[in-house]
């Protein structure tokens, strides 16, 4: 009995020696299609068979936005809604990954909301109607956000052959595609460059309350 449990621990151990010997970082640099403008805040995932840890996180209100805009966690975690401005709100979400309602409330609600399924959960408010935001619930623990240059590295376990350049399935998501409800894929071949990926998404509206010449020009007198 003694011998079997030595064997299985060295079994254990030279496994867990192949899996970080296979484990690399993988580079990503996303870009606008069309062009060379770095895009920031994209979610770049690959399939790597664990989910993360749950975390505990929040989503405040203030100045009548969400923020963050985007939130990032892995399937499993509680995410609390505080409100930080001086008028109610009422936060919603029909996403078929979370449907929940907290209704019209100050200060901090009763209890967190749990994500429990991977996907992309759309924020709301039902009393303001311009208030947007996004729940990106993962479920590998290869997930990440480009910086301001588009950037971002994986840490990912090798399934190919050696010797040999990987295949690598991308899942792409940003607030501004045309469907947000769910990611774009991209193949890639791994290797030591960062591979470059390109993203079609939607132009940035005009901001609120934002002035026409002559308002301006008034301002300006």
């Amino acid at each position: 009995m003694r011998v079997s449990a030595i064997a299985v621990l060295a079994g254990l151990l030279m496994s867990a020696m192949a899996v970080t010997a296979n484990a690399y970082e993988l580079s990503v640099t996303v870009t606008l299609d069309g062009s060379t403008e770095p895009v920031a805040n994209a979610v770049v995932s690959v399939d790597s068979g664990r989910p993360g840890t749950p975390v505990s996180a929040e989503i405040y209100q203030k100045d009548r936005a969400f923020h963050p805009h985007v939130l990032v966690i892995p399937v499993g975690s509680s995410v609390d809604f505080p409100n930080r401005d001086n008028t109610q709100h009422h936060v919603y979400s029909f996403s078929p990954a979370k449907t929940f309602s907290i209704e019209l409330y100050a200060d901090r609600p009763a209890a967190p909301i749990v994500f429990d399924k991977p996907g992309i959960v759309e924020l709301g408010c039902n009393i303001h109607d311009h208030m947007q935001g996004f729940v990106v619930v993962t479920d590998t623990a290869a997930t990440g956000q480009t910086d301001a240059s588009g950037q971002v590295t994986l840490s990912i376990e090798s399934q190919g052959t050696e010797g040999s350049p990987e295949k690598v399935t991308l899942e792409i998501w940003h607030p501004k595609l045309p469907d947000t409800t769910r990611p774009v894929t991209r193949e890639i071949e791994a290797g030591d460059k960062p591979a470059i990926v390109t993203l079609n998404l939607e132009p940035e509206p005009a901001a609120e309350g934002s002035l026409d010449r002559l308002q301006q020009r008034f301002r300006e007198l």
